[in-house]
């Protein structure tokens, strides 16, 4: 019998052979428990060896969920999901149980070598030189600002908040970040700043009001004309100049640089080029926060030869640093790491709040014109972050780099 999607077999109504094989494979949960449903709509339960999270699965395809899963691990997992071959009551739940279990179900979730080759390319291909970078941030920022505004907190930040309290409003929580940022620069009155990555204008404007001067560089048309009609409304225009520019044509020089979260979007085959022009442009003895996303060493060797689902679909060339190759980099050009602080479950916390109000959003998404492959995109993606940072296979840092006096 072939791996296809037939539902049960007559006379004994045993799952079909690719339902069975997954099952099989399943079996070896360490953490946690699953109940799995096949087309039939037949539970199938399976406990895991020691506590964890509970999770459900209907698998609506097999042979198709299977097949992908051989080929393509996480990737596939991913684009089943995207073409409802299968669903969960709780994304979130899932994933998170699947990433702390998943070095024990690698037939699932590694890909095959040619596979992994193939979308190893097809991610180098989009490599962030200086079109590739434009392209590649349009690609994922200009989507529009109407989309992004729908789930983002009111103040249009994307990136991780710092919470007081697990009830704590978003925009308080991004405040807080934006704060500790400030505050750790050690800003004389009136301090220039660059902001790498500046984004719809959250930072720039939270430093103009404490009477800093802001000069803010994005590679995205979308984000430069809602931060630019922000400042202005604000009437903060004077203190804050806003540039379509990549931050490898930065001739300026500042007091402080700042960075938050876009060091993300940079490329490994770029590390150096972007430490370098923070360095260039950091006055003597100036200090530069950066907020980065890091994955953990242990991940990195596989994660660096292959391309994850969120470098195919969601952000095309970009690479996260593990925290060891971050500072080395950062030395290598002359900047001595200060301080370091990690905050990923505030990560996980933020991206619940995006997920919940995104799905909230999603009729409205919808009348925008983003298809139902699109929507599951993006809620796999927003989850597939969140678990992540649950499982700490990724975390968050802030930390200070100081220019030599």
């Amino acid at each position: 019998m072939s791996l296809e999607d037939t539902h049960t077999v007559s006379g004994n109504q045993r799952p079909d052979p690719a339902l069975r094989f997954l099952l099989w494979q399943l079996k070896r949960l360490h953490q946690g428990s699953l109940q799995v449903t096949g087309p039939d709509g037949r539970p199938h339960p399976i406990q895991g060896a020691h506590p964890g999270l509970d999770a459900a699965i209907r698998i609506h395809r097999p042979g198709a969920l299977l097949r992908r899963l051989l080929s393509r691990g996480l990737v596939g997992l991913g684009e089943g999901y995207m073409a409802g071959e299968w669903d969960t009551p709780d994304l979130q739940t899932l994933l998170s149980m699947g990433s702390v279990n998943q070095e024990h179900m690698r037939t699932l979730v590694y890909a095959s070598p040619w596979s992994r080759l193939a979308d190893y390319l097809r991610h180098r291909r989009r490599d962030n030189h200086r079109n590739g970078s434009r392209r590649n941030i349009a690609f994922h920022y200009d989507l529009g600002n109407d989309f992004y505004r729908l789930w983002l907190d009111a103040g249009m930040t994307y990136s991780c908040g710092l919470f007081a309290a697990e009830d704590e409003p978003l925009e308080a929580a991004q405040e807080r970040k934006y704060a500790r940022l400030l505050e750790r620069l050690e800003p004389t009155p009136g301090a220039h700043i660059l902001e790498i990555g500046c984004g719809w204008g959250g930072f720039a404007e939270f430093a103009a009001r404490r009477g800093h001067r802001v000069t803010g560089i994005t590679l995205s048309q979308e984000q430069l004309d809602h931060a630019r009609e922000r400042l202005q409304a604000a009437g903060l225009g004077d203190r804050v100049e806003l540039r379509l520019q990549d931050y490898r044509d930065v001739t300026d020089r500042f007091d402080h640089v700042v960075s938050i979260e876009m060091f993300e979007a940079v490329g490994e085959a770029f590390w150096e080029d972007w430490f370098a022009a923070v360095r260039r442009a950091l006055l003597p003895g100036g200090r530069a926060t950066v907020q980065v996303i890091t994955i953990a060493e242990a991940a990195f060797a596989y994660y660096r030869r292959a391309a994850d689902f969120i470098q195919l679909y969601i952000f095309p060339g970009g690479m996260l640093p593990t925290v060891q190759a971050f500072e080395d980099k950062a030395k290598a050009a002359g900047l001595r790491t200060r301080e370091r602080d990690f905050f990923g479950a505030d990560y996980a916390r933020t991206l619940d709040r995006w997920y919940r109000r995104f799905q909230e959003q999603a009729p409205a998404i919808r009348a925008l014109g983003y298809d139902e492959p699109f929507l599951r995109m993006w809620g796999f993606y927003l989850a597939y972050c969140e678990a992540g940072f649950r499982s700490r296979n990724t975390d968050l840092m802030q930390t200070v780099l100081e220019a030599p006096v």
